[in-house]
């Protein structure tokens, strides 16, 4: 690259750094479509739950729309039967090379009344997972996204990535609900909590996003989930047992949300639990709040923090040296 193509990179970089965020809507929510932001933890199984929820409210005559926006781009791996879904960044890149415009067929594909489609995102250490988000919402407004009908979009969010771009949803509202999947374990529950706080901050600001309730996932009985969505003042829309028949059938992409299905009742209630549950703000824990959701010896809350000392760091003993402030004498 020659210096002057060099020097025009680096304003480019700089200027997209510094460009402002929109300032947050404050009107009334007047989409027809329910725009529902799903967050928690990497790998807490959003994905599963959203492949399975999306599948179930297809077959309940809903048209439904499933966007992964995990940079893993997994999100769609399950309902496509293990296989890749073509990103949109990495499709627009491509074609822009190629001199040629993205089309739907490009990016978005579907599985029984389900469509569903990946923003991807940038390999690691070559580029902004946040930054690849809102690239990739761009690209769905030139291809018409304000324009479709369905009835449910469903986002896909990490929630333990706290950069601008995973919070796009929440700080312009792009969604009217939040949905967090957690478990009984604190990381999860923190991430939840996380999210909850994210919800309030922007509600303050005049943002109309509120928290539509949890899915627990691996509900394994001890009850840590339910108490955290109880003080948090959220509704919990379902608990997903941690049963070795749902493992097993997920690991081999094998969807579960049938009519006529085993777990069919479970995410058949999920469904009307995510269609009815309204936006409410939420009431974020402390960090001791969260904490005391667990019993001391799993989090080892009765610990006692002894501060270090100079001796601590460099062997010798702390060396008393005079102030360089000037003192002066009372008058």
């Amino acid at each position: 690259m020659s210096e002057n193509g060099l020097h025009q990179l680096h304003k480019n970089i700089r200027d997209e750094a510094s460009s402002d965020v929109d300032t947050v809507h404050t009107g009334p929510v007047t989409k027809e479509t329910q725009i529902i932001a799903i967050y928690g933890k990497g790998g807490i199984g959003k994905s599963f739950t959203l492949a399975n929820l999306s599948y179930m409210m297809a077959q309940q005559g809903k048209k439904v729309l499933l966007i992964g926006c995990d940079p893993k781009s997994d999100t769609t791996s399950l309902l496509f039967g293990g296989k890749a879904c073509p990103t949109i960044i990495e499709t627009s890149s491509r074609k822009k090379l190629a001199g040629e415009a993205v089309s739907i067929s490009d990016v978005c594909f579907k599985r029984d009344g389900v469509y569903a489609m990946e923003l991807g995102g940038p390999e690691v250490g070559r580029g902004c997972g946040g930054r690849g988000i809102i690239h990739g919402f761009e690209t769905l407004e030139k291809l018409g996204f304000h324009d479709w009908g369905f009835d449910y979009v469903l986002l896909d969010f990490l929630g333990d990535v706290v950069c601008g771009g995973f919070g796009l949803p929440i700080a312009r509202d792009m969604c009217q609900k939040v949905i967090v999947v957690g478990s009984n374990d604190l990381q999860s529950l923190y991430v939840a909590n996380n999210v909850c706080s994210a919800v309030e901050y922007f509600r303050k600001l005049g943002g109309n996003v509120g928290v539509a309730g949890m899915v627990i996932n691996k509900d394994d009985g001890t009850g840590e989930a339910q108490a955290f969505a109880r003080n948090a003042g959220i509704p919990v829309l379902a608990a997903i047992p941690a049963h070795e028949d749902i493992r097993r059938k997920s690991a081999s992409y094998e969807i579960i949300g049938k009519p006529d299905g085993e777990w069919g009742a479970l995410f058949a209630e999920l469904a009307q639990n995510v269609a009815d549950a309204p936006p409410v703000r939420p009431k974020p824990q402390t960090q001791d709040q969260l904490l005391g959701l667990f019993s001391a010896e799993t989090t080892g809350r009765d610990f006692v923090m002894e501060p270090a000392t100079m001796f601590d760091m460099v062997g010798k003993e702390e060396l008393v040296k005079p102030t360089l402030e000037v003192v002066y004498d009372a008058v």
